[in-house]
């Protein structure tokens, strides 16, 4: 199979509907998905959150916002000590638990969670992603019943700062983006304390065992020791 056909939004979500309830992000279908991630496309992540209507729904002091923007669904929950900077999003039954830290244009589905001391930023957590203790997702997008190990990195800038590069059978694909963090299909699980180089694919469940560093674009089922 392909580079193209791995990292297409069918292959890679194949049960997102856009029915799940609340507001739903639009991905390309007839390009890499990734291309939602570009801050300058007309159809990116950023360009869809700055249109979004809404307000904070529920009723908790506890967190700490800052700036335009944010969007609560009034069945999510919100945790004491979290902190959110808009625009963000959180939809219905969605947990952002306490000491998390959800930066601007995040957009976190119906029962997706965002656990303690985890950080998303520029990032889709489809609906039942799990991002639950110590992870960093930045300009990242994880699929259905994805779930991070406790101190997974999902690392999205290179140490040059350069453009991000893929990698699949020995060719190198650009990304056209300086930021590009992991597009994990759904199912996927990575060990306690794993790292996605910038640029990563995996197919839908794939497995990254703990400790593990992956580089490239992977197949279904993949696995990584």
């Amino acid at each position: 199979m392909d580079w193209g056909q791995l990292a297409n939004a069918t292959a890679l979500f194949p049960s997102f509907s856009g029915t799940e309830g609340g507001h739903l992000p639009s991905l390309p279908k007839d390009e890499p998905v990734w291309r939602v991630l570009d801050p300058n496309h007309e159809a990116g992540l950023k360009a869809q959150m700055k249109v979004l209507s809404g307000d904070i729904g529920i009723d908790n002091p506890g967190f700490f916002t800052r700036g335009e923007g944010i969007v609560i669904d009034a069945s999510a929950t919100v945790e004491a000590g979290a902190y959110l900077i808009g625009p963000c999003y959180i939809g219905p039954r969605a947990i952002v638990r306490s000491g998390a830290y959800v930066r601007e244009f995040s957009w976190i589905c119906a029962d997706a969670v965002v656990g303690h001391a985890t950080e998303v930023k520029h990032s889709i957590l489809l609906p039942g992603a799990k991002a639950p203790h110590f992870n960093y997702v930045g300009d990242s997008i994880l699929g259905k019943d994805v779930n991070l190990g406790a101190g997974t990195k999902l690392s999205n800038l290179r140490n040059d700062g350069g453009e991000v590069h893929l990698r699949h059978n020995g060719e190198r694909i650009p990304s056209g983006l300086r930021k590009f963090g992991a597009i994990l299909g759904e199912g996927v699980a990575l060990g306690c304390n794993s790292v996605t180089n910038p640029g990563v694919v995996l197919g839908c469940n794939s497995t990254v065992w703990p400790n593990v560093t992956v580089t490239g674009v992977h197949e279904a089922g993949s696995q990584h020791r």
